[in-house]
């Protein structure tokens, strides 16, 4: 082939005030290079974040010398390649600027071969202060975009909004559950690409129609040739082959093969089938030699987001090859603060974790980045669908000429490149802006506009419009047409008289709801406020214990210290859970206690959530909840922590998630509820068995019936009034367990109590563990003397259980078996393990 790629790794950087220079690691960041050396502490540990804010006023440089070889210098054409510039830069080849850039999310590509020699080359990057450089647009325009999470002060530049003037990832300006870390750096790969002849730029394979019978598609290759010459390009999916004459012009060529392919294997998200896909390659044939070739990994599928009139509004669900999703799933943020040090194995491990949690989707939320192309490919190597958000979010932006155009080469970058991959099911405008600004009268939303004179919103809005509603869905149309767009989310779609709409009412488009949490409702509000597509809502927990302690000292662990609240982003979160703890739960007796209540009280929260919008299916056909994943270690909304130690919540989630589940809802308080609730495709026969046991573990009351479920959809089973079914028994001291059965097989089970937690006469255990031998994994069985609540196995090994913070019936043994992260690591032995339950702590 005539291509070569020539990594550039040997680096030094230093502020461009400073003389003295240091080895950096590429890709990187300032920040991690100086932590590397020893100048700075760590940033995520104690309130050393507040102390790091000079670092985005400097100026920073970044040098590599090299030498290239022959073969590579003899290539008519040699480019210079960064993957990902952060994000303001001036590029020298060996003295001569070559390149200025000012995005983040571009690929940047420049000709250096007039100015390379064999040796002694000299690459200079230069990255400008983001702070320095977006000061004077503030000034110049006299008053401040609004931007909900731009921690301006914290970055010691008064109320100065700058993050809505940068493309660069919106959450280093800091959020409510992130540090804020300005960064600058080449934060993706950097190399030297030769090549000659021709080369094929682009390949995607448009999916025109997709169905059980025949795929129609359409290859499309953007090819570059040096000269004019004919040939032949050569399509093959590994089992058929295409072929198509061409004439090339010398410059960039585009070429289409339709091809159709009949009884093709379809992709399908997890839970519905396989995710299969195809390895489409393209061959540029001249002269009988291959002279350019490309290949893409692509799944056939057909998915729309279906907005149908009905006798709720209008629907709001994913459609995938016919069938209607129920989207279960998290938002996803960057895996850290510091982007090049997020691994592949991290990567891995976050998509294992949303499959392992029977997940089927993860959006990628508008704050972070447009995440690299390992990412999506594992989320469509395991049928993981994905609502991708245009990185804006929480603000509004400005709409001159040159802030359009910047955007629009982001948005038609990062579409074509993601365009082939089958997990995209949505692009997405920004999150949360429309809702922010409160466009119409009768429903303000968080009421941005009041604050702005006529002037001021008209401007703002006008260039909310030319981003969101023109040149986006623009750019989607021209390179992705199958994919939907949505404008924001949340959203209410409405069409015509806007008056007679309630604009946030959630009957037209999707909901984030924080009515629990931040306006302190009742947990039992989930089962009352639900929309159609449930893309947000959430609550807070801490993380646990080693993960505290790798960021504060035990004179720390007081939720007064100081770094307790440099971890605590939204400032009223302790105060929010202790609110919480003192209605459902019960308060804990020290700060080891209150980690351990947390999580507790946000996995019950999470699980009346999710329950209640798996039950209200069709009505809600989507939850999503805030957030998977942490950029750092702190308190926050995430079910995995910054470390991917699952918290309680994740182990609820997964049973919520469950592809066939048994629901019990008893918002009520005087009966409950059984449904069940199926992502299967084919109608449910079997049994439901539900028992009443007293804390000591005698069996009171035993009854089975047989139970049909319908397809892909939530069936009510039947009713139990507390009151008949307890016949005087102490409520206090009685515990419900359900049981679904297939064929004599447990599909699902579930425990439910009559009265709240603070209500029970909860009684201190013994519970013993006992290693299963034999066992393919690291496998225990645990027993208990009188009924144990919320049982946490902590473990040293790095991993999860299948199952956490569980309750134990007296006499039922129950089964566990470890998942260690590295599958390198060292069995798991029981005394590795120390268990904790509810009584330890209050």
């Amino acid at each position: 082939m005539n291509r070569r790629i020539m990594q550039l790794t040997d680096w030094t950087f230093k502020a461009c005030d400073d003389e003295e220079w240091l080895a950096a690691k590429v890709p990187g960041t300032v920040h991690t290079d100086l932590l590397r050396h020893g100048r700075i502490p760590h940033p995520f540990k104690g309130t050393n974040e507040h102390r790091l804010q000079w670092m985005d006023k400097k100026d920073w440089e970044y040098e590599a010398h090299f030498e290239v070889e022959e073969t590579l210098l003899a290539m008519s054409n040699l480019e210079l390649v960064f993957e990902g510039l952060d994000t303001y830069a001036d590029i020298e080849v060996n003295g001569v600027r070559v390149l200025s850039t000012n995005n983040m999310f571009l690929r940047w590509v420049v000709d250096v071969k007039p100015y390379l020699k064999p040796s002694h080359n000299t690459l200079q990057v230069r990255f400008r202060s983001p702070i320095r450089e977006d000061m004077p647009k503030v000034e110049k325009r006299g008053y401040n975009f609004p931007a909900a999470n731009d921690q301006s002060e914290l970055g010691e530049i008064g109320e100065h909004h700058l993050s809505v003037y940068a493309r660069k990832a919106p959450y280093h300006y800091g959020w409510d559950w992130g540090p804020r870390f300005v960064t600058s750096g080449i934060w993706r790969d950097v190399y030297l690409q030769g090549w000659k002849g021709a080369r094929i730029q682009d390949l995607y394979v448009e999916q025109v129609r997709v169905t059980q019978e025949q795929a129609n598609l359409a290859a499309h290759l953007e090819i570059e040739s040096e000269v004019a010459c004919d040939g032949v390009i050569l399509l093959s999916n590994g089992e058929q082959v295409w072929e198509s004459k061409v004439s090339l012009l010398p410059g960039i060529n585009a070429r289409s093969l339709s091809i159709v392919i009949s009884q093709p294997k379809l992709w399908w998200s997890r839970g519905l089938g396989e995710p299969h896909r195809y390895s489409f390659t393209a061959q540029l044939v001249v002269e009988g030699n291959t002279v350019a070739r490309s290949e893409v990994k692509v799944g056939l599928r057909q998915i729309r987001l279906v907005r149908e009139e009905d006798s709720y509004g209008t629907s709001f669900y994913f459609e995938l090859n016919g069938v209607p999703v129920f989207a279960k799933g998290a938002n996803h943020i960057p895996n850290d603060s510091f982007l090049p040090d997020i691994t592949e194995e991290r990567y891995r491990y976050e998509v294992k974790t949303a499959v392992a949690s029977n997940m089927n989707m993860l959006r990628v939320w508008g704050g972070g980045i447009y995440e690299p192309d390992l990412f999506y490919d594992l989320c469509d190597e395991h049928g993981i669908l994905v609502w991708q958000d245009f990185l804006f979010a929480c603000s509004m932006y400005p709409g001159d000429e040159a802030f359009l155009q910047n955007v629009r080469l982001e948005a038609e970058y990062n579409v074509k490149r993601l365009r082939n991959h089958a997990c995209i099911a949505l692009w997405c405008g920004n999150n949360e802006i429309d809702v922010a600004w409160g466009h119409y009268e009768e429903k303000l939303g968080w009421g941005w506009k009041q604050n702005y004179t006529q002037a001021q919103r008209e401007e703002m809005w006008t260039a909310y419009e030319r981003i969101f509603h023109q040149l986006l869905p623009e750019v989607v149309a021209a390179y992705a047409p199958h994919t939907d767009y949505w404008a924001s989310s949340p959203m209410e779609d409405i069409t015509g008289d806007a008056s007679q709409h309630a604009r946030y009412s959630s009957t037209r488009g999707d909901m984030h709801y924080w009515g629990v949490w931040h306006a302190l409702e009742p947990i039992e509000n989930y089962n009352v406020t639900i929309g159609r597509f449930m893309s947000e809502y959430g609550f807070q927990s801490f993380p646990e214990r080693k993960t505290v302690e790798a960021y504060a000292e035990s004179s720390d662990m007081d939720l007064m210290s100081e770094v307790m609240k440099a971890h605590q982003k939204t400032g009223s979160g302790n105060d929010k859970m202790r609110t919480y703890m003192e209605r459902y739960l019960r308060l804990p007796t020290d700060f080891y206690g209150f980690i351990y209540m947390s999580q507790i009280m946000q996995a019950e929260a999470m699980k009346a959530a999710i329950e209640a919008h798996r039950r209200h299916r069709p009505l809600c056909m989507g939850t999503l909840y805030w957030q998977l994943n942490d950029c750092w270690p702190v308190a926050s909304w995430s079910g995995v922590d910054y470390y991917g130690r699952w918290k309680a919540m994740q182990f609820f989630a997964k049973k919520g998630f469950k592809d066939v589940m048994l629901s019990i809802d008893g918002t009520s308080h005087t009966q409950a509820d059984l449904y069940i609730c199926s992502d299967a495709l084919s109608t449910f026969h079997g049994d439901l068995e539900w028992s009443l046991y007293r804390f000591d573990g005698e069996c009171l009351r035993v009854e089975k019936r047989q139970v049909t479920g319908e397809a892909n959809a939530s069936t009510k089973l039947l009713t139990l009034v507390y009151k008949e079914w307890l016949e005087g028994m102490d409520p206090a001291q009685v515990v419900l367990k359900a049981r679904l059965l297939s064929n004599g097989e447990i599909v699902d089970e579930k425990l439910h109590y009559m009265l709240p937690a603070t209500e029970l006469a909860l009684m201190k255990p013994q519970i013993t563990i006992t290693e299963v031998e034999g066992a393919e994994r690291a496998t225990f069985t645990l027993m208990t003397d009188v009924l144990a609540k919320y049982v946490w196995l902590e473990h040293e090994v790095e991993g999860y259980m299948s199952d956490n913070y569980f309750d134990l019936i007296p006499g039922i043994p129950y089964e566990v078996a470890f998942q260690p992260r590295d599958s390198q690591a060292a069995a798991l032995g029981k005394e590795q393990i120390t268990i904790h339950s509810m009584t330890d702590y209050c």
